[in-house]
């Protein structure tokens, strides 16, 4: 894709997500416009992880469409391609399930990923532990947040090796996550 097509889809995709995600909002106390997480997470994969792909770019802006707003994948299809759907759906739950056995499926499906879906994968992650030491959510106690970090770390083992630049930014986040979070009593 040229670069004025990866621009327009890019656009594209921030609209569609934009749109589908305007009601929803972060867990934080700033309770910010949910659309920040995709676009942080896309930022990662472009300044940290030097992605320039299309599709994994475009993928990343709409990861959690399909898992958390009404979006389907023939839908994603039908406006960003197949690529872009399978890469999507490579990263969503299914909302059917228990939360557990969400969880569970992550890290036991992480290694299996595509490439381009264990990018995406590291960078949500990333953005997740930021924000749960930055911003955490109301009523997650110190404990709850470690306990995500722990369960982060698992999934995104199973995505190493695919981009240096993002591993080293995991294990940075990880480490200043639980650096900040041992300083908060309890």
């Amino acid at each position: 894709m040229a670069e004025s097509g990866l621009l327009r889809g890019l656009i594209e995709a921030l609209d569609f997500a934009a749109q589908r995600h305007r009601d929803q909002r972060r867990k934080g106390e700033e309770a910010s416009p949910y659309i920040n997480h995709p676009i942080h997470v896309t930022r990662l994969l472009v300044d940290v992880g030097r992605v320039s792909d299309a599709a994994t770019l475009i993928a990343a802006i709409l990861h959690d469409t399909i898992e958390d707003t009404e979006t389907t994948g023939p839908e994603l299809e039908a406006r960003f391609g197949g690529m872009v759907r399978r890469l999507v759906e490579e990263v969503t739950d299914d909302r059917r399930l228990p939360k557990d056995e969400r969880k569970r499926l992550q890290i036991e499906r992480a290694p299996s990923l595509s490439e381009a879906a264990k990018q995406i994968k590291i960078a949500d992650k990333i953005s997740n532990i930021e924000d749960i030491v930055a911003a955490p959510p109301r009523n997650w106690s110190r404990a709850r947040r470690l306990e995500y970090i722990d369960w982060a770390e698992a999934v995104v083992a199973g995505c190493l090796g695919v981009n240096e630049d993002l591993d080293n930014r995991w294990s940075t986040a990880l480490l200043e996550a639980r650096e900040q979070l041992d300083r908060i009593p309890g």
